[in-house]
Formats: C-alpha cells, sequence, structure tokens
C-alpha cells in the first residue's frame, strides 16, 4: 500500500445500510465508496497530490495511483529474482541491523560468490575469457561448487559443454543492481532496524523467526510483530502523559468540539478544476450556457451505418491519388451505395481501385484471382473480382449476398451490407505493403512539416520581441522631443494647433486642448513660441508617417501569419495518417471533423447513433454550451476554438452554396409554362455522373 508520510492510510469504511439503489461516489483504483460528494472529492483531490510513496521502492513525489503501479512493477521484479539465491538471501537479511545501502552491498557481495542456472557469464577456456552459460550446478562440498557450462562461439550458438571450477568464472557485471535488491528487501520484509521478514515468507523458505540473542534485551513481540523496547518505553511514557493531559483537557474539549464539528460539517473543501464532467456540478459562478443544439439526423443509410459510411469515404477521398480514384462528395457516396436501379459508376470504381491494390500487393487476393483470363476490371467482369473477394474473407453474413451479386444485381444488396464489404476491403488494402510505405513517407513529412512549422513559430515570436522594442524605443525618443518643444506657449497658438500627436504603440493619438484653457489669459514664454504652425507640421510629420506606415503593416502580417497556418494545415491534410475525433463532451459523445463535407458529425458513445451540425450558429451555441470546468469539454473546447476560423469558412460554403440551390430551383418553379426549358438537374442524382478522371489506363 502507498505511504502517506511513511505511514499506510487506512481506506474509507463502506457506508452502513447501504441500499442496492442508493447513488453513491466510488474512488475508480482504491474502490472506497462515499455517500457524500464532498468527502469523496476530499479523498480523490488527496490521493492526486503528490505526497505519496512507494513502499516497495522508496520513490517519492507520486500521487496514490503512480505509487500502486510502482509497486506493482517492484513486485513483479521480486517474483523474478532467482529461486537458487531466495534462501540465501532471505537468510543474510533476517534480523539484519545493517542500513539498507550497506545491507543491499552486502547482499550483492555474498549472492556474487554463487551463481544459477541459465546465468550468463565469461569464463577461463584455453588461456582465453569466452562467453558461457551454466547448465547445472554441482555440488563438491561445503562452500565448493563446480558447473556444467556451454560455451558459445561467436553467432551465440553452442560449440560445445564442459565442466569448470567456480574460480574459473568471471562475471563482468553484477548480477543484480542496487535498486534491485534495496527493492527485494523492502518488499520481504515489513520492518527495519532490525529488519525482520514478513512470517509467511520465512516459514514458506524454512527461516527461523526467534529472536536472535544479542537482540533480545533490544527488542518484544507485540500483537506478532517485533518492536523496539526503546520505543516501547516511549510509547509508555507518552501514554501516561496522554492520561494526565486528557483529564485537564476534557472539560474544554467537550464545549470545543461541538463548535468545531459544526465549523467543519459547514466548511466547503475547494475543487480543483478541471475534474471529470460527470462531477461537474452547477455554481452561482457558472457563465450563462446555451442550449446545446440537437443534431440534424436525416441519414439517407440506416444509423448504425454512418459510421462505416464515413470511415470508408474519407479513407477513398483521402487516399485518392494512392488509389487513382478521383474524389466524390458524401453525399454522392450516400446516394450511390442507396442506389436501387443500376449498378453507380460511382461504387464499381471504388471497388476496381480498392482491388487493384490487392492485387499489386501479391498476396492472398492475387493468388485467388490468378485464374480470371481477363486481367482488367470493367463494368462487366468487376462483380466477379467482388465474389472472388467474399469467398477469400469467407464471412457467413456477406456470403449470403454472393448469390444476388453474382446475378448481377448488386444494386439490390442491402446498404448495411455494402459498406460492411467496403470496409473489409479498405482494411486489406490498409494492410498491404503499398500503403505501409506510403504511410511511413507521409510519417515523415509531416514531422519535416512539423519542425518547420516550429521554426518559423520560433522566427515569428524574436520577430515580435523585436518590434516591440524598437516601438516602444521610438515612442520614448519621441515623446522627449515633443516635451522639449512647449507647444501650448499662448491662447492664439493653441487655436490654430488644435491636435497634438502623440505616439503610442506605433499609431498616432489626437488630443483636443479645452476651449476654457484659452480664456483663461495665461501667457507663457519659451522658444518654442518662436515656431510657426508650418515648422510645427514637419517636425510631427515624420512620427505620424511612421505610426501609420507600422498600422498599414500589422494587418498584412497578422494575415500573413494565417495563411501560413492554413497552409500547414492543408499540406498536413495532403498526408494523412489516422483521423482522430475533435474531442468528447459530458456524455462521451464523440465530435468528427470532415474539411472535404463542411459538418461536425456527432457519435454518440455506443456508435449506434450519429448526428452533424451544419452551420456557423449551430457551431457558436455548441461551443457557448460547452462547461470548461469538466476535463472533456473544456479540451473539446480547446480545439473547437483553434480551429474556429476554418470550420465557419467550410460551414459558410457549404450554407450558400445550398441556397444557391434552393434559389436556383425557385427560379426555374416561377419560369412561365410557355417557355419551354431543359428540366434541372436534381441534385440527388448527381452521382450517376460520376467520371473516375485519375484512373489508370
Amino acid at each position: 500500500m502507498p505511504l502517506l508520510r511513511r505511514k499506510p492510510l487506512a481506506l474509507a469504511e463502506p457506508p452502513e445500510d447501504l441500499k442496492p439503489d442508493e447513488h453513491v461516489y466510488q474512488v475508480r483504483f482504491t474502490k472506497e465508496i462515499f455517500r457524500d460528494y464532498h468527502d469523496y472529492l476530499q479523498r480523490l483531490n488527496l490521493y492526486r497530490q503528490r505526497v505519496w510513496s512507494c513502499k516497495v521502492t522508496g520513490k517519492t513525489g507520486l500521487t496514490y495511483e503512480e505509487a500502486i503501479v510502482s509497486e506493482q512493477r517492484a513486485t513483479e521484479k521480486f517474483l523474478q529474482f532467482p529461486k537458487e539465491f531466495m534462501t540465501p538471501a532471505l537468510k543474510i537479511i533476517q534480523y539484519s541491523m545493517l542500513p539498507l545501502k550497506e545491507l543491499a552491498d552486502s547482499l550483492a557481495e555474498k549472492l556474487q560468490e554463487r551463481l544459477f542456472v541459465g546465468a550468463e557469464l565469461y569464463g577461463k577456456k584455453n588461456d582465453d575469457v569466452c562467453p558461457c552459460k551454466i547448465l547445472k550446478v554441482i555440488h563438491e562440498g561445503a562452500d565448493k561448487y563446480c558447473y556444467e557450462v556451454a560455451w558459445y562461439d561467436k553467432n551465440k550458438n553452442i560449440s560445445e559443454k564442459t565442466e569448470v571450477h567456480a574460480e574459473d568464472l568471471v562475471q563482468k557485471k553484477p548480477l543484480f543492481s542496487r535498486n534491485t535488491l534495496k527493492s527485494f528487501i523492502r518488499e520481504s520484509t515489513y520492518r527495519n532496524a532490525p529488519w525482520v521478514l514478513h512470517d509467511k515468507l520465512a516459514q514458506n523458505h524454512g527461516i527461523s523467526t526467534d529472536v536472535p540473542e544479542e537482540l533480545r534485551g533490544k527488542v518484544f513481540l507485540k500483537d506478532g510483530l517485533i518492536i523496539c523496547s526503546k520505543k516501547r518505553n516511549n510509547e509508555e511514557s507518552m501514554e501516561e502523559a496522554d492520561k494526565h493531559k486528557r483529564k485537564k483537557l476534557d472539560r474544554t474539549l467537550v464545549n470545543g468540539s461541538a463548535q468545531e464539528k459544526e465549523h467543519e460539517e459547514h466548511k466547503e473543501i475547494p475543487v480543483k478544476y478541471p475534474i471529470d464532467d460527470l462531477l461537474v456540478k452547477p455554481s452561482p459562478d457558472d457563465p450563462v450556457f446555451t442550449d446545446r443544439p440537437s443534431p440534424s439526423r436525416d441519414f439517407n443509410v440506416p444509423m448504425h451505418c454512418v459510421g462505416n459510411l464515413l470511415m470508408v469515404w474519407d479513407f477513398c477521398t483521402s487516399f485518392g491519388k494512392q488509389l487513382n480514384l478521383s474524389p466524390y462528395s458524401l453525399e454522392d457516396f450516400e446516394n450511390a451505395i442507396c442506389h436501387k436501379d443500376g449498378n453507380a459508376v460511382l461504387l464499381v470504381e471504388s471497388h476496381a481501385a480498392l482491388f487493384r491494390v490487392l492485387i499489386k500487393d501479391d498476396g492472398e487476393y492475387t493468388s485467388a484471382v490468378q485464374k480470371r483470363s481477363v486481367k482488367k476490371i470493367t463494368m462487366v467482369n468487376w462483380r466477379e473480382y467482388l465474389c472472388d473477394f467474399l469467398e477469400m474473407i469467407n464471412i457467413p453474413q456477406l456470403r449470403h449476398c454472393e448469390g444476388t451479386i453474382k446475378r448481377g444485381h448488386y444494386c439490390l444488396v442491402d446498404a448495411s451490407a455494402k459498406l460492411e464489404i467496403l470496409c473489409e476491403l479498405v482494411n486489406r488494402a490498409l494492410e498491404t505493403a503499398i500503403f505501409r510505405e506510403n504511410l511511413d513517407e507521409f510519417i515523415e513529412q509531416r514531422q519535416e512539416l512539423g519542425a518547420s512549422k516550429r521554426e518559423q513559430a520560433l522566427e515569428e515570436g524574436r520577430k515580435r520581441r523585436e518590434q516591440k522594442e524598437r516601438l516602444k524605443a521610438d515612442s520614448e525618443s519621441n515623446g522627449n522631443h515633443l516635451n522639449g518643444a512647449d507647444i501650448l506657449s499662448n491662447n492664439n497658438h493653441i487655436k490654430q494647433n488644435g491636435h497634438v500627436g502623440k505616439k503610442i504603440n506605433g499609431e498616432i493619438e489626437s488630443s483636443r486642448q479645452d476651449n476654457s484653457l484659452g480664456k483663461s489669459g495665461v501667457k507663457r514664454s519659451s522658444p518654442a513660441s518662436k515656431k510657426t504652425p508650418k515648422n510645427l507640421d514637419t517636425e510631427l510629420k515624420e512620427p505620424a508617417e511612421n505610426g501609420k506606415e507600422l498600422s498599414r503593416k500589422d494587418p498584412s502580417e497578422k494575415n500573413s501569419i494565417e495563411q501560413r497556418r492554413e497552409y500547414f494545415e492543408r499540406e498536413m491534410e495532403k498526408r494523412p495518417i489516422s483521423r482522430s475525433p475533435l474531442g468528447k463532451d459530458r456524455d462521451y459523445n464523440r465530435y468528427w471533423w470532415f474539411r472535404r463535407d463542411g459538418r461536425i458529425f456527432v457519435e454518440s458513445c455506443d456508435s449506434k447513433e450519429w448526428g452533424y451540425y451544419s452551420s456557423k450558429e449551430e457551431l457558436d451555441a455548441l461551443i457557448g454550451s460547452l462547461n470548461c470546468k469538466g476535463e472533456r469539454e473544456r479540451a473539446l473546447q480547446k480545439q473547437l476554438e483553434i480551429n474556429y476560423r476554418s470550420i465557419c469558412t467550410e460551414l459558410q460554403k457549404r450554407s450558400k452554396e445550398l441556397l444557391q440551390n434552393i434559389a436556383n430551383d425557385e427560379s426555374v418553379l416561377r419560369r412561365s409554362t410557355r417557355v419551354r426549358a431543359p428540366p434541372r438537374e436534381n441534385p440527388a442524382s448527381a452521382f450517376l455522373k460520376y467520371v473516375n478522371k485519375w484512373k489508370e489506363d
């Protein structure tokens, strides 16, 4: 158990009279149960503090959970300790009075003299030192051992077996590190000075638990554990002193304890945010959250198939150049999947592109289609390649569709089955050597882009600092120059120069003097009063122009920074590796953003329900509904704010296209019936005109 101030902390007892349907709070890694939220939060905050230490390794500055992991790993190392060394090592540890470091060194020195089966070391052979491995330990007499060893050649193969004496074996490095031995000592004992083994461990290895004669006057048994006599005397004296103190303080504590208890009940424990979203409760200082908009769910495919639809479409459009497949929209792909009146060219080309990748890989699918006389995949024979693929993967749910496909009625197959077949094709394509090589190249290119992006960010930061320092120096010099020239010499002079320029951060601020100052009749004489307005204007012209120049420069620099950032994003998208969601909300719903489609998709925690947002107003409402006190919604809000500009651009672009299509439809309806015009193309059937422009010849 992890230690708090070198002592284990007792776990909280479960509440009494706990009902099966009662709502409680449970700590995940200790399984402690609390009725009160503040008690739970107080204990959780204590576990998160870096005040814990590992009982086995002695590491400090850990959280409770990190200390548990450290103890588990140390225990695993303890179990890996060679059995041949376990008993002699425990005998050395039992009732030793040495400090931990000296005991570990002593243990290492004594164990170094004994070897075990399987140990790899070096031995003297023909006046040379060669690597070998111990196969058998032969006991010749008291503290005398002989070893059967296998000698290794240069290729680590066993060349011969011989018997050697202990003095002919050489160990170039110790068998165990000091830290390993320290962990072993801590794990096998329950106290130090003297070190005492756990009773069960001592019994299992036949080690006596009787106190040696030299320690019988110094230690004694209490509740089955070894306690130092000095500590016992101190405890007895402390108990007597406590009895006298209790009698004096009983009366004062009776009155004071009631007040302290009442104060503790009303005391609120401060919460450190962010915390788990489900633990966040409304508070008076919360901002006004907007109502989260409900996502649209008007999909043509069944709801449980939307995930497969997005996955296949994203893969085919992201890796279009590698597949030699020109991209298409998500709406066209969805309409093609649901099409029942013939085979859509879009789906045929998608299947053919994936088949070609599998054939080029020279794998299982290549051998399955070698019997085909016509190697080229066409609109006529593509279904034969599809049937070969279904036979190869041999999935019962998909083999039912094989008969329908062979009869030439692929369009009548359910949308869910079509998408499952495409998912299997995509997964097989990702396993090919061609795609693995492409992904490796993409990873290297993305790393180079990231490095150049970081370099540019550092360079921009350096330029901003230099510009800030330059502007500060210019403003100070201009301020001193203007202060030296006393502009306000008299009333007439003020009227002629009502605006005085002052440079602040590269901009010109104008301040008009009050007319009441002119009526006061106060006259001042200075050398600057002899200057004409024309001369003053020439003096103020230079800083004013500099200020205008800087103010004109800032927006262009800002735009160039944004353009570079967008350039890096576009280049990253050209080199896809994996798609990750923007984040999760309080209820673990995932949010996906696809730039090519211009919609934010919402996936439920069980992946059975899907929806989408398609307008800027919905995006703003979504951001306004997120509570940054929760860990998940805080991370989601951050990602939405980082990508806000690019998301808004695509959302507005999509909305504009939809409005344009609606306006065109209305104009066709309003057209006079006397004018015969060709019928307008239905956007839902646009997928029928798909042409693969990147197709291989």
